[in-house]
């Protein structure tokens, strides 16, 4: 639970302070590298530390994951360029790809299918406390003094959970030959990497018909065959593709990766519409942020106690997603005029939704996988679910500065063309009062095309939702959700 509130403290609090982060070291068209770069590192990383945990106990690697993420914290909290964070950010997301998915696998451990609908709700007991505190902590420190405290923040906090690991987790209880696939890992790691390449520069810093591009992509497309290769004749895969052929595992994972997009798509860029077209605070920026957090996590806490009391899963990720394909057109119609309450209420509905759909997976795909395995295939899932949260983070970004580079010039004409869009959320340089109203919208206009990118997201989700299979829910750690090894293709 600690390592769980250490992961999401960071990002509940760095979405809101990324419009100060972009003002101060003059990278606006960087905004999504800030995000990117993490995730980059995080989503490829998080197949590897789930392997690892399966071979050397969830306690080890935990601590090593940890004590990466602090480094990484406390260089991100003294970079002083952009260039500098972003790539003291990578650092902490080779930490930070061992942090959920670790946890949620000593969950695992600990505790057989049936109740971990109860244990989930006690993590989002976690999810609550940083959902509340994490965006006014990032916006507070943000405006009384720096946006660099939101990193350095995170050393006690780390420090704290390594102890308490240290002394309560217990440790592997016998250490198993095993060959690590640094392959499958290489290949992965290019391949993801070459991706998400694609969703950042294309159609910004390269042409989409760019040598550039096509070149990566290419690669990227070459590089994922290579890795499916290499998994299916690997002794011990990084990610098995014999989990694929479970049905629940695949439908899972395709729930995580839209998830992980809706997650990252709304967290990011609702601040900077705060910021940016409603001209508020840092402050106000994390604030906007907690009608969303604090629905989810009561939400998802109710769920989970209806999970272990019942012992089904299935009807709470098909409402989920209906409500979240209500939520997010709400938030597709809010324009620049709104007061920040249209903004509170369609969070809301977002946040319910999200509730009703984020933890069932996990459940679900835990309860049908061999125990020796769980590590992996929950590492798969939180896999796929940075995975859509770095493209959705990448893609929109660059459609957010395809548009407003047309809506400036729309706007204001000439100057739009030779206008610094850092300004929108430098509080030190304003725009002049004859360009600020003209720029606002333009801003506005931008974010609204990002947020109509959400609606067909929340509607994968929901076709998602009504593919996935309901298997009961084992009580104690020797059954199984279903009647064989994951190798097997289930039950229809």
């Amino acid at each position: 639970m600690l390592t769980i509130l250490l992961a999401a403290l960071d990002q509940t609090i760095v979405a809101t302070a990324l419009p100060a982060i972009v003002g101060d070291l003059r990278g606006f068209n960087e905004l999504s590298w800030v995000v990117s770069a993490y995730l980059i590192a995080t989503t490829v990383t998080i197949p590897l530390y789930g392997k690892l945990s399966d071979i050397h106990g969830r306690r080890r690697m935990m601590m090593i994951a940890i004590a990466l993420f602090l480094v990484g914290s406390l260089l991100c909290g003294i970079a002083q360029s952009m260039g500098q964070l972003i790539g003291f950010r990578v650092i902490q997301g080779i930490g930070a790809g061992g942090l959920i998915p670790l946890a949620q696998a000593a969950i695992a451990d600990l505790v057989p299918p049936r109740d971990r609908g109860r244990y989930q709700g006690f993590v989002g007991a976690v999810w609550a406390v940083a959902a509340i505190a994490g965006p006014l902590l990032g916006g507070t420190l943000t405006d009384a003094a720096s946006w660099r405290w939101i990193f350095l923040i995170n050393l006690p906090l780390g420090v704290l959970a390594m102890v308490v690991i240290a002394r309560t987790l217990p440790g592997p209880a016998e250490r198993r030959e095993h060959r690590l696939d640094l392959l499958g890992a290489a290949t992965l790691t290019s391949a993801t990497t070459c991706l998400l390449l694609v969703s950042i520069w294309g159609g910004t810093t390269y042409g989409w018909a760019s040598v550039q591009i096509l070149g990566l992509a290419g690669a990227g497309v070459a590089l994922a065959a290579a890795f499916v290769f290499v998994e299916s004749r690997a002794p011990e895969p990084l990610l098995p593709l014999r989990l694929f052929r479970n049905r629940i595992f695949s439908v899972s994972s395709g729930a995580s990766f839209v998830l992980g997009a809706l997650l990252f798509g709304v967290t990011i860029y609702v601040p900077l519409f705060v910021t940016g077209v409603q001209g508020g605070s840092a402050t106000s920026a994390g604030a906007v942020l907690i009608p969303l957090a604090f629905a989810w996590v009561l939400i998802s806490t109710i769920s989970g106690q209806l999970i272990s009391r019942f012992g089904r899963y299935r009807p709470f990720p098909i409402v989920g997603g209906i409500i979240t394909i209500v939520g997010t057109t709400m938030l597709a119609t809010i324009t620049g005029s709104d007061d920040r309450t249209a903004v509170a209420v369609a969070l809301t509905v977002i946040g319910c939704g999200m509730g009703l759909m984020w933890q069932p997976y996990i459940i679900a795909t835990q309860n049908t996988v061999a125990m020796r395995e769980v590590g992996v295939a929950t590492g798969g899932l939180v896999f796929f679910r940075s995975m859509g949260g770095s493209l959705a983070v990448a893609a929109l970004g660059t459609i957010l500065t395809n548009r407003l580079a047309t809506e400036l010039v729309a706007e204001l004409g000439e100057p739009g063309s030779r206008l610094d869009p850092n300004r929108l959320v430098d509080g030190t340089n304003p725009l002049p009062a004859e360009l600020l109203d003209g720029a606002q919208q333009a801003l506005a206009s931008s974010l609204h095309t990002v947020f109509l990118v959400l609606v067909p997201l929340a509607v994968g989700a929901l076709a998602l939702a009504l593919a996935l299979q309901e298997k009961p829910l084992a009580r104690t750690h020797g059954e199984r959700g279903d009647d064989g090894d994951a190798s097997s293709p289930p039950a229809t």
